[in-house]
């Protein structure tokens, strides 16, 4: 069984970077390369990308990150950001490549590793999307680094990272999961200030723990059984509600 990486470039700014990325990628060994809504591509993006030419004409370019990820199993974001003052929860925590490969190691299955704009990076809604996050460790003084240099560099932490005998759930399940999660939420009335906060710690938490296809369906199930558990008692309470009153009546 083998860990396959995917490089997923996000709305792209600069041709030059999405050539040097291939580029980059073909130095060790990876090939799977997927553009979302990228900038144009013509002679410079072909030149930088020198003899990883065939990395770049055939990365796949689509116009959402949802079409992007179809088929991996982890959705894993880079961010130069280390801390922010406000939202600070949502780029938290943070791993460093080397600490991904540790996480990594006898795992199978295909990682989605997302790469946001030169210019602004990734909004929060797409980092809230992620199971994980990784920065790579720079100066404080200048920490952000040019894209196709962050992607030589995370790739080059993961190289040589062999594949086990650990699949991980494929990502179509952990997002019925999620889903499940957000509704259970609702039901219990969770406090509306706090559920987003809580609902990403949960989506970390998972993603972190790189989950097998029998986990999830397990925790699946624990969360159906739950809400069955949940709807039976309320609909017996329900239930009560009138004989309650009756006898509430015999003391009026």
């Amino acid at each position: 069984m083998s860990l396959e990486i995917r490089i997923i470039l996000v709305e792209p700014v600069y041709q030059g970077n999405v050539g040097s990325v291939a580029r980059a990628m073909k130095n060790f060994g990876y090939t799977d390369l997927v553009l979302v809504n990228p900038c144009k591509l013509e002679g410079e993006a072909r030149a930088m990308s020198s003899h990883a030419r065939d990395v770049l004409e055939g990365a796949r370019i689509t116009s959402t990150l949802e079409e992007a990820v179809r088929g991996t199993s982890l959705r894993i974001g880079t961010t130069g950001v280390a801390s922010l003052k406000t939202g600070e929860h949502i780029r938290l925590p943070l791993y460093t490549p080397r600490e991904l490969k540790e996480k990594l190691m006898n795992c199978s299955g295909t990682i989605a590793i997302l790469f946001g704009r030169e210019d602004s990076g990734f909004r929060n809604d797409e980092l809230k999307s992620f199971d994980m996050l990784i920065t790579v460790p720079t100066s404080e003084t200048y920490p952000i680094m040019n894209l196709s240099h962050a992607v030589a560099v995370v790739l080059y932490e993961l190289s040589e990272l062999d594949g086990g005998n650990r699949p991980l759930a494929d990502g179509f399940d952990l997002q019925l999961l999620y889903g499940h999660l957000k509704e259970l939420l609702e039901e219990i009335d969770y406090p509306p200030h706090k559920k987003d906060k809580t609902f990403l710690m949960l989506r970390r938490i998972f993603g972190r723990a790189g989950l097998t296809p029998r986990e999830v369906q397990t925790l699946r199930g624990i969360i159906r059984k739950t809400e069955r558990k949940m709807g039976y008692a309320l609909k017996e309470s329900e239930a009560q509600e009138p004989e309650a009153s009756e006898s509430m009546e015999k003391f009026i």
